[in-house]
């Protein structure tokens, strides 16, 4: 097992280190290839030609891509220092550089976002989870029911609507029209746990009823395979109760699809939902990077581009250990 765990890492510390090369270059090669000087847009149009020419040599766009990789994945380890004439400014690792627009740390940015996005993923993972399975099953277990095809249904259109339909939909009958829910701006959970909740509730439900759907449907035609195998008759055979059967025995199978797509999902998520993020006013990662986008402020878009592939990486990584103690098959693999 800790030899598997230890391929998994080298092979996930390979694959980040791949895609911060690509990354960088793309994020770097694009504005030259649009004639566009990113000392440039780092003083803006009005600046002369003498503060874009210091500009660029403090940021070390002046020597080759490869020796500013260097310094990227320097700044990344042990921070990065700028020089500025006689003055040294000092990013402390990791050090994703400063944005153009407010001339402010990345990596700071990026953890003052992180926890609504965390919040956001996080509560709407679990109901997206135990809906979806919890349907699945239901609707596996009751085929050809009435129940069966309104849980099918609901599923259909969950994965039809989105987002910011649902949660338009959501907020005017629940905030504005009913006024079940308070509007507001987003507050921490610790500062206030109920406003927190109130702010994010409508936010879950809308984004969990996308990806429930996905999950319901995946779950029951999983399920109904797995009950049609040999192994399942004969668990039943052997007199076992019906629950124990499903639980002990078939939700093993089940399981192991529903882990790969709940590790891509929440890792996703937690590199930015941008559309339930802007929908919501939430002031997320996903927001943070729309703002960048518009802005063309590059080294905050470098840093969620990475901080989006870092999760996804770490929870395929997840996903493996994962199916390594769900089925032990693949620890011999």
């Amino acid at each position: 097992m800790i030899n598997y765990i230890l391929r998994r890492l080298v092979t996930a510390a390979l694959l980040i280190v791949a895609v911060s090369i690509v990354t960088f270059g793309i994020f770097f090669l694009i504005p030259k290839a649009q004639k566009a000087d990113p000392a440039q847009m780092y003083v803006g149009k009005s600046a002369t030609q003498r503060d874009v020419d210091a500009t660029r040599v403090k940021l070390g766009l002046d020597k080759p891509l490869h020796i500013q990789y260097g310094r990227f994945v320097k700044g990344l380890v042990v921070g990065r220092d700028y020089n500025s004439g006689p003055e040294v400014t000092h990013c402390s690792a990791p050090c994703f550089g400063y944005s153009f627009r407010t001339d402010r740390e990345v990596w700071p940015l990026l953890i003052d976002r992180l926890p609504v996005t965390v919040s956001l993923a996080l509560g709407a993972a679990v109901i997206w989870l135990v809906g979806g399975v919890l349907g699945g099953v239901i609707s596996a277990l009751k085929r050809g029911t009435i129940l069966d095809r309104t849980v099918m249904i609901i599923a259909l259109a969950g994965v039809s609507l989105p987002v910011y339909f649902t949660g338009l939909i959501f907020q005017t009958l629940f905030v504005h029209q009913w006024k079940i829910l308070k509007g507001g701006e987003y507050v921490n959970f610790v500062d206030d746990p109920l406003g927190w909740a109130n702010k994010l509730f409508l936010a879950w439900v809308s984004l969990a009823l996308l990806l429930a759907a996905t999950y319901t449907r995946l779950t029951r035609a999983t399920m109904l395979e797995t009950i049609s195998e040999d192994y399942i008759r004969t668990a039943r055979a052997k007199g076992l109760k019906e629950r124990v059967v499903i639980a002990k025995h078939a939700m093993r199978s089940v399981l192991t699809p529903i882990v790969t797509i709940f590790g891509l999902d929440l890792g996703s998520l937690l590199g930015g939902a941008i559309l339930t993020e802007s929908v919501f006013s939430l002031p997320g990662i996903g927001r943070l990077s729309i703002d960048a986008v518009t802005e063309k402020d590059l080294p905050i878009i470098l840093g969620v581009t990475l901080f989006g592939a870092f999760f996804i990486v770490m929870a395929n990584l997840i996903v493996d250990v994962l199916y390594a103690v769900i089925d032990p098959r693949v620890r011999l693999g």
